[in-house]
């Protein structure tokens, strides 16, 4: 627990957004054609209308048509097409 205070002192005295020292994704939405997804694990499922991205925290489902995955790193995934809905699955463990 004494860790976790240090790196929220650290963090706040430094300036580092959270997603720079954590796992958590981070989600940029630009307008309803374009996103972004930072930390991310996985992909779980990509069809056209569907795709499915594990995260370390839990599942990102983004609906839509004509859906394409692009600039894909270890790090970020940015997803294009008509978005429709974005749904979160957080982790029970």
């Amino acid at each position: 627990m004494k860790k976790k205070k240090r790196l929220n002192r650290v963090d706040k005295i430094l300036e580092f957004p959270k997603e720079v020292y954590s796992n958590e994704p981070k989600i940029i939405i630009s307008g309803f054609d374009e996103l972004i997804i930072e930390n991310f694990k996985g992909i779980l499922e990509y069809e056209e209308f569907f795709v499915r991205i594990n995260t370390y925290i839990g599942i990102i489902n983004i609906n839509g048509y004509n859906l394409n995955l692009e600039n894909m790193t270890d790090d970020d995934l940015k997803v294009t097409g008509k978005i429709e809905s974005i749904e979160l699955e957080k982790n029970t463990d």
